[in-house]
């Protein structure tokens, strides 16, 4: 009997987009009027960027947002597109596997049907519950979570997502290159026990060079995802290397910042007006934003 939920529906197709050598490329987003351009310039997918909507919502980056507001926006991400959704759950917003669980059915809840997991600690850990914590550096970011315990919270994950009858994506990321925790054989140990626990792909940011990542396409037992940006291979030299998913994280979110800033304090000094050159049109994304979906 064919299963008629259409979360399920979703969350199949989504993971039919991850395919070696044709990849799903997302121009990640962080609230509703980024995922809605995202989509209209022709994403099969639209995913959130961690950094970018703890931005939008007054806070740092680093699991210092808190799980309801972190899935409010991403519900609202959801209902303002037809693509489907991935979200970027930090580390979990839970200080156990059980709390990763319980966020796991709250972003199906969103109507997400593909997640983030990263293995970085935090200086301040369980952000959805709440408590206050130091910043460490670089989002808060310290050492990688033992891979025993961060292959139980996967775990936890993917039986939630079971649980709840939708083939969620769950895609583990490894911070060993990012962190300087390690190479290409770390990463590779990593990505089998995560793989082993139930993630359905992996996602290693701070690799861009060519023979480091066909190194890991070779070694990864499923969909390889990589971090991509200025000064990284095109996205077809990546495609060529095997790449199933390349993102862009928070980069985008940094250049829009990057405009208004610059556009503030060309006006605040100068008095002049030329950083707003190449706005978009107002009555066309008046028109984009504006539509019932």
């Amino acid at each position: 009997m064919t299963n008629q939920n259409p979360t399920h529906e979703t969350a199949l197709a989504f993971r039919a987009l991850h395919i070696p050598g044709r990849p799903l490329v997302l121009p990640n987003a962080w609230d509703t009027a980024s995922a809605r351009l995202v989509e209209e310039a022709g994403a099969a997918a639209v995913a959130t960027t961690s950094a970018g909507l703890a931005w939008d919502l007054g806070t740092a980056d680093g699991d210092r947002l808190d799980r309801d507001r972190a899935l409010g926006a991403v519900a609202r991400v959801a209902a303002a597109v037809r693509v489907p959704v991935s979200a970027d759950i930090e580390s979990g917003y839970a200080k156990d596997a059980a709390g990763v669980g319980d966020t796991i059915r709250a972003v199906l809840a969103a109507g997400a049907v593909g997640v983030n997991i990263e293995d970085a600690l935090y200086g301040r850990e369980g952000g959805g519950e709440g408590d206050d914590g130091e910043d460490a550096g670089d989002g808060g970011r310290g050492p990688l979570r033992p891979v025993a315990e961060q292959a139980e919270r996967i775990a936890a994950a993917r039986a939630a997502a079971d649980a709840a009858g939708v083939p969620l994506f769950i895609n583990a990321r490894i911070d060993t290159v990012l962190r300087g925790a390690g190479g290409v054989e770390e990463t590779l140990e990593r990505a089998a026990a995560f793989l082993a626990a139930g993630a359905d792909g992996i996602f290693v940011p701070g690799v861009v060079d060519p023979g480091t990542v066909k190194s890991l396409v070779a070694g990864v037992e499923g969909p390889l995802n990589v971090l991509a940006g200025p000064g990284a291979p095109s996205v077809a030299e990546l495609a060529a290397l095997g790449v199933a998913r390349i993102s862009t994280g928070s980069s985008i979110a940094q250049a829009a910042h990057a405009v208004v800033r610059r556009a503030a304090r060309e006006l605040l000094s100068a008095g002049t007006y030329d950083s707003l050159t190449g706005g978009l049109d107002y009555v066309e994304l008046n028109t984009l934003l504006g539509g019932a979906r």
